[in-house]
């Protein structure tokens, strides 16, 4: 039987700069959704549409939140900095694991959350033209996805591998 792995804490910090943990302000932390790129293919003299699955992913878009004013994301905001969001997770008989999720991106959205002097005032940020992310959970990589290397890894295994080898790349 399955036990669950709870997130128990979270950090956003720039990968090459010390001390610039998040985590007394991080509220949340966003791991984009993986998807493949699907393509319809619906021929004329069909019995059906099928989805296919391509071996590349959608754009990621990775996110956090922030209790009050960061005032360090507008150093460098709009332009490309690699960054790590981690996180510990617990599970009843591993114990505590690590997660890393490493990025290569850009802050594009900041988006302060309406609020009062009574209470804090969250702020959105979220990272686009991401170019590399990288996703480990306990030492294990999960997912490797480099843009300008053109590696797509899960778990692993490299799924362009093959097609890099077809181009003579």
């Amino acid at each position: 039987m399955a036990l669950p792995t709870l997130l128990t804490a979270v950090d956003v910090r720039r990968a090459e700069k010390a001390g610039t943990s998040r985590a007394n302000i991080v509220s949340k932390v966003v791991i984009p959704p993986i998807k493949f790129v699907k393509v319809d293919s619906n021929p004329g003299g069909g019995v059906m549409g099928v989805r296919h699955v391509l071996p590349r992913i959608e754009p990621l878009e990775p996110a956090f939140t922030s209790i009050g004013l960061d005032e360090d994301i507008f150093d460098g905001m709009g332009e490309l900095d690699k960054w790590v969001l981690a996180g510990s997770y617990s599970h009843a008989r591993r114990g505590v694991l690590a997660a890393r999720c490493i990025i290569e991106g850009v802050i594009s959205d900041w988006e302060p959350d309406e609020s009062d002097p009574a209470e804090f005032q969250g702020c959105n940020h979220v990272f686009s033209g991401i170019l590399h992310f990288e996703f480990h959970l306990a030492g294990k990589e999960l997912l490797y996805v480099d843009f300008e290397e053109r590696i797509l890894r899960r778990n692993g295994v490299d799924l362009w591998a093959k097609y890099r080898q077809a181009l003579g790349a």
